[in-house]
């Protein structure tokens, strides 16, 4: 069975004792979001249920063992798929790579491998979609797309920073975006993880209700 959790989790970098790689987790290529689901609703809860589930996970969970054993699960707004969105991709082929910059002083080697243009309630908006050059080259990842982005519920009901969602590689010249099935960078529950800042250019003047909400700690 293929688990759905997030794959950029891959590039994230434990900052212990200096910077290192963080354990690569995945056995098996992890189920990210294809470009039409048989069951859209079903799709976003399994999802979300694998997600949660992983964090209970010692081997998986950015959790240290005390938040852990105390951890309430993670909190998501109701799956709606109003925001599963179809966009046109307009492939940038002649994109340079650039450096992303993270949390810490590590840097996540990118380039833009296209524009997402879509609508949400009426309104135009469009999103970069990132290919991160050090996974182009493993084995059963080189489709992966990541797309990063904030939205006017940042610091609110989400976390301040943005949030993530995996995408593939599309056939054709049409991208299912399926905000439902956003999720939070890792450096939200432990400091110690590196992780990608969303660009400006991602920034969604809309609020985005779907997906992941904010991580609140359990008070000591």
């Amino acid at each position: 069975m293929r688990r759905s959790f997030p794959i950029y989790i891959l590039l994230t970098v434990m900052v212990l004792s200096g910077c290192r790689e963080a354990k690569r987790y995945h056995d098996e290529n992890p189920g990210i979001q294809k470009d039409v689901p048989n069951d859209p609703l079903s799709d976003i809860r399994q999802f979300q249920k694998e997600l949660n589930d992983s964090f209970y996970d010692p081997d998986l969970t950015p959790l240290s063992d005390e938040e852990r054993m105390g951890f309430p699960g993670l909190e998501f707004f109701e799956a709606d798929t109003n925001f599963r969105i179809l966009a046109r991709l307009e492939r940038t082929p002649e994109s340079m790579p650039f450096l992303m910059p993270t949390t810490t002083d590590r840097k996540s080697t990118e380039r833009v491998y296209g524009i997402a243009r879509f609508e949400i309630a009426g309104q135009d908006f469009e999103l970069e979609v990132y290919q991160n050059l050090d996974l182009m080259s493993e084995e059963g990842y080189e489709n992966y797309l990541f797309l990063p982005f904030t939205d006017n519920t940042n610091g609110n009901s989400t976390y301040s920073g943005g949030r993530y969602i995996d995408l593939e590689i599309p056939s054709g010249d049409e991208l299912v975006i399926d905000f439902n099935r956003s999720y939070n960078p890792y450096c939200v529950y432990n400091e110690k993880y590196s992780c990608p800042i969303v660009p400006q250019v991602n920034d969604l003047n809309t609020e985005i209700l779907a997906g992941i909400k904010n991580y609140k700690k359990k008070e000591p």
